[in-house]
C-alpha cells in the first residue's frame, strides 16, 4: 500500500494560470455563457423564490396614462383650459343687452365663488368631502376655464366700446396675475390671484348690467358697480369666517386682494382708462363726401352715400383702410368723418364729443378747438347710430387723428389718418359706398343697387353735417 503524501503550498505562492474564479462561473454582473446551469447567489443576498420572480405588477389602464400625462403638463393643461374659456367666449358671444349673456355670466360667477369658499375650506393637505373626492382634482381646471370665459367676454365688451388699446393692456394685466398664480412664490400665498380676478370680474359684470337696466351710463353707474363686487366680497368673506376664524389669514388671501382689485378698478375708471361699456363705435372712416340719400330713389330709408378717392393697385396697404385715411385734401377741402355708435335698447338720448388732433412737429399731438357735441340716440338696431362731423377748417398737411368721447371724456374711438396737400393735382375717380340701417360696414354702390335698383337720381351734393338715424 503507497503511502498518502501531504503537499504544502505556501500562501503567497501560486501558478501563473491559477485564479480564484470558479471555472464555467461567470463574474459577477456578467452574462451566463450558452447552455450553463448556473446559478449565481450575491453575498449577503438572500436567495429569491422562483415565484417571486414573476413580475406582479398591474399593466397601466387608459385612464391611469391619462392621468400620468396630466400630472406630467399640469401647467399646460390650465393654460390650455384658461384659452378654451377665452376661443369660447369668442366664438359664441353675444352682445352685451342680451338676456340670456347675462345670466350665463351670472352663473358662472356663482360657479367660480362656490369653488373658491370650496378651496379656502378645504386647502392643501385637507381631505374633501366624499361626494367630491373623485372631482376634486379638477377643481383648478374649472377655475381657469371659468376665469378665462368671463375675462374674455368682459374684454370683448371692453374692446368693442374703446379703440382697441386700452382692453389690450387689460387683458395683458389678467393674464399676468394668471400666470404669476401658477409660480411657487405665488402660489404659497394661496388663491390671492384667483380672488382678485374674481373681484375683477363681478364689478365688471354690474358695469356691463347697470346701464343696460337703467339706460344710461355715467360715474355713478360705474361706482355702483364697484359697490356691488365689494359686496360680493365682504359675503364671501362672512361665509369663509365660519369655517377658517383665522382672522390674518382670511385679510390676506380674501380681504386685500379682493378689496384691492375694487379700488384699481375704480382708480382706473376715473383716469378715464376703462372705456364706457356698454356703448360702442361699431364703424368709423373718413370720406370726401357723405350725403344721405332721399327715400324716393331706392324706396327704402336710412341710406347714405359715403364718396372716396380710388386708390391706385399698388397702394396694397389702403385695402385695410376706413374711407380716405390718406386724405388728399384739394382747394380747402375738408375731411369727413363718419361713424356710427351702438347702445342697447331703451337706452335714453345722450351726447358724445367729436374731437380732432394735429400731431404737431413742435407741440406734439395737440387739440383743434374744444370739438363737436353731438347728439345720439339709441334706435335700438343693431346697426347703430350714424353720425358724420367735419371739423369746419381744413387741415393742414400732416398726421390726425379724430377721437369720440363721452361728455365726461372717457374714449370710445379714435382713427388716425393724414392729410396730404392735393391742390392742383389731377382728382381721381372717386369710389362710392352706401351705408344702410341694419349693416355695420359700408357696401359698394354696386351691389346695392343690384338688389335695389334706383327708382330716381341720387342727389349729388353732399349734405351739411347732421344726425343720421
Amino acid at each position: 500500500m503507497k503511502a498518502a503524501v501531504l503537499t504544502v503550498t505556501p500562501p503567497e505562492s501560486k501558478p501563473q494560470d491559477a485564479s480564484t474564479e470558479v471555472p464555467g462561473v461567470p463574474v459577477e454582473g456578467g452574462p451566463l455563457p450558452p447552455g450553463a446551469n448556473v446559478a449565481v447567489a450575491t453575498p449577503g443576498a438572500a436567495v429569491a423564490d422562483p415565484d417571486d420572480l414573476v413580475s406582479t405588477e398591474k399593466t397601466p389602464t387608459l385612464v391611469d396614462r391619462v392621468q400620468a400625462f396630466r400630472a406630467k403638463y399640469e401647467k399646460q393643461e390650465m393654460a390650455l383650459f384658461f384659452f378654451a374659456g377665452f376661443l369660447y367666449d369668442v366664438l359664441t358671444l353675444s352682445p352685451v343687452d342680451d338676456a340670456l349673456t347675462e345670466v350665463q355670466n351670472f352663473v358662472y360667477l356663482a360657479i367660480l365663488a362656490g369653488l373658491l369658499v370650496l378651496e379656502q375650506r378645504y386647502p392643501e393637505g385637507v381631505e374633501p368631502p366624499k361626494l367630491l373626492v373623485k372631482v376634486w382634482r379638477f377643481r383648478e381646471d374649472a377655475l381657469h376655464f371659468l376665469m378665462g370665459s368671463l375675462l374674455s367676454a368682459f374684454t370683448l365688451f371692453l374692446f368693442k366700446s374703446s379703440s382697441g388699446f386700452t382692453p389690450l393692456l387689460f387683458m395683458a394685466g389678467m393674464f399676468g396675475l394668471l400666470v404669476a398664480n401658477e409660480l411657487p412664490r405665488f402660489r404659497q400665498l394661496g388663491p390671492v390671484i384667483r380672488v382678485a380676478v374674481f373681484s375683477l370680474c363681478v364689478t365688471l359684470y354690474f358695469a356691463s348690467l347697470l346701464p343696460v337696466l337703467f339706460g344710461r351710463v355715467g360715474w355713478w353707474i360705474f361706482t355702483l358697480s364697484v359697490v356691488l363686487g365689494c359686496g360680493s366680497i365682504y359675503g364671501l368673506l362672512r361665509v369663509l369666517k365660519r369655517w377658517r376664524p383665522d382672522e390674518k389669514a382670511l385679510l390676506r388671501t380674501v380681504a386685500v386682494p379682493g378689496f384691492g382689485a375694487q379700488a384699481l378698478l375704480l382708480g382706473c375708471y376715473f383716469l378715464g382708462v376703462i372705456p364706457p361699456v356698454p356703448l360702442a363705435v361699431q364703424y368709423s372712416g373718413i370720406y370726401h363726401a357723405v350725403e344721405k340719400v332721399p327715400q324716393s330713389v331706392y324706396g327704402t330709408s336710412g341710406v347714405y352715400r359715403l364718396t372716396s378717392d380710388e386708390q391706385p393697385w399698388w397702394k396694397v396697404w389702403t385695402a385695410f383702410h376706413h374711407g380716405d385715411q390718406e386724405f388728399t385734401a384739394r382747394n380747402g377741402e375738408q375731411p369727413v368723418y363718419f361713424f356710427r355708435i351702438f347702445a342697447p335698447k331703451g337706452f335714453e338720448s345722450y351726447y358724445v364729443v367729436v374731437r380732432w388732433f394735429h400731431d404737431h412737429p413742435e407741440k406734439g399731438w395737440t387739440a383743434l378747438g374744444k370739438g363737436y357735441r353731438a347728439p345720439v340716440s339709441s334706435n335700438g338696431s343693431e346697426g347703430g347710430f350714424r353720425y358724420y362731423a367735419r371739423p369746419g377748417i381744413p387741415l393742414k398737411p400732416g398726421d390726425w387723428r379724430v377721437v369720440v368721447e363721452t361728455e365726461s371724456g372717457h374714449e370710445i374711438n379714435r382713427l388716425n389718418f393724414t392729410v396730404i396737400d392735393g391742390t392742383g393735382t389731377e382728382k381721381p375717380t372717386n369710389k362710392v359706398e352706401v351705408s344702410v340701417l341694419k349693416t355695420t360696414k359700408p357696401l359698394p354702390l354696386e351691389a346695392w343697387e343690384k338688389d335695389h335698383p334706383p327708382k330716381a337720381a341720387a342727389p349729388a351734393a353732399p349734405a351739411a353735417t347732421a344726425p343720421a338715424p
